[in-house]
């Protein structure tokens, strides 16, 4: 019996979705922090209300500090309540969002950190992304394994996976994969790939000053899905992160393996409850997106 707190990232977001939490404690005033570290109105950004340079909600220097703030202030409403968690695991992003959780650091520092990323990430353009639904596993790696440029992404289920890289070997594989469906992404480079390169040296030297405490709650980190509490451990993961695979199946296997019967998403959509339902057999999903969720 366990519970764990999993946390979405990019793809997650929608217009609006800031409304339903606006009424929880603290969340006009990091709205506002959020606001003035950026030097734009996050909140009219997520009301789909701003309008000038890097109004669009889809903007990934956008998106993934507003997906902090709204699920790191979910967090805080379910901490007031006195709840907890065994597990905590969030899917790319969302990772930071699960750190901050586990209490690793506080919401000014996710915050910062979240900047720092979410810009390096989107200057780091040049590649693709696509997913794949629907295919052989033996054919995708082999076609992965044989194709210079291009690597598994998102690991996010047995059907479900995204490809990144050069956008001419994201094609080939693509192409070449017999596979129910291939989406070419909307995104402005080659996340959790190689490309990244670049940008996750860049995110590690900012990185080495920041201090990370050890874990309250275990977390699982994209990079490495076994449980961790060391400060330093996780620290040592979240460097990797940018240019590894998210490994959510791997994940998802380890909530199951250690006995986790109830998985919470925290934030917006069903994406990754959806992805648990399918693969988790003997895990309930609930679902955490606004004061609505926590009875407020």
């Amino acid at each position: 019996m366990g519970i764990a707190w999993v946390f979405p990232g990019q793809g997650s977001q929608k217009v609006g979705m800031a409304a339903g939490v606006l009424e929880l404690p603290g969340a006009v005033e990091r709205f506002a922090a959020a606001s003035e570290l950026l030097g734009r109105d996050l909140g009219a950004i997520c009301a789909g209300e701003a309008t000038g340079e890097l109004s669009d909600l889809n903007d990934t220097r956008n998106t993934q500090p507003a997906l902090f703030v709204l699920e790191s202030l979910l967090v805080d409403g379910l901490r007031a309540q006195g709840r907890s968690a065994d597990l905590v695991a969030g899917h790319s992003l969302g990772e930071l969002v699960a750190l901050y959780a586990a209490g690793v650091f506080d919401a000014a520092t996710g915050l910062r950190l979240i900047k720092i990323r979410s810009e390096l990430m989107a200057g780091a353009g040049g590649g693709a992304m696509t997913a794949v639904m629907g295919f052989d596993r033996g054919e995708l790696d082999a076609l992965v394994t044989a194709t210079e440029g291009v690597v598994v992404a998102n690991d996010n289920s047995s059907a479900q996976v995204v490809l990144s890289g050069s956008p001419e070997a994201v094609a080939k594989v693509s192409s070449a994969l017999t596979c129910k469906r291939a989406i070419p992404l909307a995104v402005s480079g080659a996340f959790h790939s190689p490309f990244m390169a670049e940008a996750a040296e860049a995110f590690a030297a900012e990185l080495e000053a920041v201090p990370f405490a050890d874990a309250a709650i275990p977390v699982l980190s994209n990079t490495d899905p076994s449980p961790e509490t060391s400060g330093e451990a996780l620290k040592a993961r979240l460097r990797r992160q940018m240019t590894s695979g998210v490994r959510w199946r791997e994940t998802m296997e380890r909530l199951s393996a250690d006995g986790i019967d109830t998985a919470v998403e925290i934030g917006p959509g069903a994406v990754l409850s959806g992805l648990i339902k399918r693969s988790c057999a003997g895990i309930s999903t609930a679902q955490i997106g606004g004061a609505a969720d926590l009875g407020l």
